[in-house]
């Protein structure tokens, strides 16, 4: 499967916050702008392959914006509310199949996976994990990360993009 979303911000929350690429930038991109795009979202990043229904990526886009505030420290009461309501949706279950392996299994998939996002995100906003929270150095990212390096140092969401690209600029710069 080719990969259409960015991962790898170090907690899945911070992952789907990704979705609303260059937050702020004259280039912003939105990533989820239709079901089938939160379907994408879910099946690659989520437990299960998942047919959404339509409605739900107006959920899909309030739930990321209250994370957003929830993790960048400007929560409102309103968006508060609505992390507290995903979160106390049904969560996936898991079960055995028949070869042994995991399966994940929701009666309403998109449902399902909202609440694990509204999950992971209030316990990374109620852990010291939250103090590793950085937002890329990257001029036009702005994604955010969590910082696992072990000095807590690290400036940019993707080495091998963000960081390649602040190298390539200071490179070029030392040689003009």
């Amino acid at each position: 499967m080719t990969e259409r979303f960015r991962s790898g911000a170090g907690r899945l929350c911070l992952d789907f916050v990704r979705t609303l690429r260059y937050r702020g930038a004259p280039a912003e991109t939105e990533e989820l702008p239709d079901a089938a795009a939160w379907g994408a979202w879910i099946d690659q990043l989520g437990p299960f392959s998942a047919p959404v229904r339509p409605a739900a990526v107006d959920d899909a886009r309030a739930a990321r914006e209250a994370i957003y505030e929830l993790l960048t420290g400007s929560l409102r009461p309103s968006s508060r509310q609505r992390l507290n309501r995903f979160a106390a949706l049904p969560a996936p279950a898991p079960s055995l199949n028949a070869s042994g392996g995991l399966r994940w299994q929701a009666e309403d998939p998109a449902a399902a996976m909202l609440a694990l996002l509204a999950r992971d995100a209030l316990e990374l906003a109620t852990s010291p994990e939250l103090a590793r929270v950085r937002r890329c150095a990257g001029p036009a990212c702005g994604a955010l990360f969590l910082d696992t390096s072990r000095p807590g140092t690290r400036r940019w969401c993707s080495m091998e993009i963000c960081g390649n690209h602040a190298k390539k600029s200071t490179y070029r710069a030392k040689v003009h």
